[in-house]
């Protein structure tokens, strides 16, 4: 990479962490609906598709679909995370929530969900509706685009 190039990045970067902390302010602060899909797409492609490792985060809801708490569970290589359901239904009974959207990213740039992903949702979502959460969604995200497996009737 060039000093050009580097130079363009660092502005690049500092510019999507401008974005962020201002989609954060705006859709990621507690109290927060968190009921739009197009805004979860975009906030969590902001948060996790320039990662150059797989990481898994779960934002928590309370019954109205308002954010409580959005939090990195997992976090792993170049392509995948090991996702323990056990710990996200424990930090759900923990915040209260009764809701939560989940999603990943896929720092190969392929957005479309894999098998595995489509197992880990199943899982998660017995896994929850156990506890009686209910899991509204699983966003798989890269850079340019998100993909809502409930929009796929996968959730």
């Amino acid at each position: 990479m060039g000093l050009s190039e580097e130079a363009s990045r660092r502005r690049e970067d500092r510019a999507i962490a401008r974005a962020l902390r201002i989609l954060e302010r705006r859709a990621g602060r507690p109290g927060q609906s968190f009921g739009e899909v197009a805004a979860c797409e975009s906030f969590f492609r902001l948060r996790l598709g320039g990662e150059t490792r797989e990481h898994f985060e779960v934002a928590f809801l309370d019954s109205r679909h308002r954010l409580i708490a959005v939090e990195r569970m997992f976090s792993g290589s170049v392509d995948g995370a090991q996702v323990y359901p056990r710990v996200v239904v424990q930090r759900a009974l923990a915040l209260n929530a009764a809701a939560v959207m989940l999603a990943h990213n896929h720092p190969s740039g392929h957005a479309e969900p894999s098998a595995a992903d489509r197992a880990v949702t199943a899982q998660l979502k017995s896994a929850l509706g156990m506890v009686e959460v209910r899991l509204l969604d699983h966003f798989v995200v890269t850079a340019d685009r998100a993909v809502s497996m409930a929009a796929r009737g996968w959730v």
